[in-house]
């Protein structure tokens, strides 16, 4: 899956590049202007959707991933409450610490 959106993001990449090219040059002649400035827009939409398909998906879109990964750790958190860690001596500071440590990061 992971070449198949790579392959396709580069060939979006490339009409996208294709299509910028046009519009570049449909700008410099000033009767075509108006179609070229609204195509150069959509040409850096294509190369912002074909360079987010050849990135992974956690850095594609980090505000999703952030919230899978926060529902995780917090579902973890809510197994061991504090009040059990604290009372289990240095290996509850420990656990506690961790869990902190962890919620911190999710967050």
């Amino acid at each position: 899956m992971r070449v198949l959106r790579g392959l396709l993001g580069s060939l979006l990449w490339i009409v996208a590049a294709l299509l910028g090219l046009v519009s570049l040059i449909l700008c410099v002649t000033v009767i075509l202007l108006p179609l070229g400035i609204p195509l150069f827009k959509v040409s850096k939409r294509l190369f912002g959707k074909s360079v987010r398909l050849m990135l992974p998906h956690a850095v594609a879109h980090p505000v999703k991933h952030a919230g899978k990964k926060s529902k995780k750790v917090k579902d973890k958190a809510k197994v061991e409450p504090p009040d059990v860690m604290q009372k289990a001596g240095k290996k509850g500071r420990k656990l506690a610490r961790k869990q902190r440590k962890r919620l911190a990061n999710a967050v």
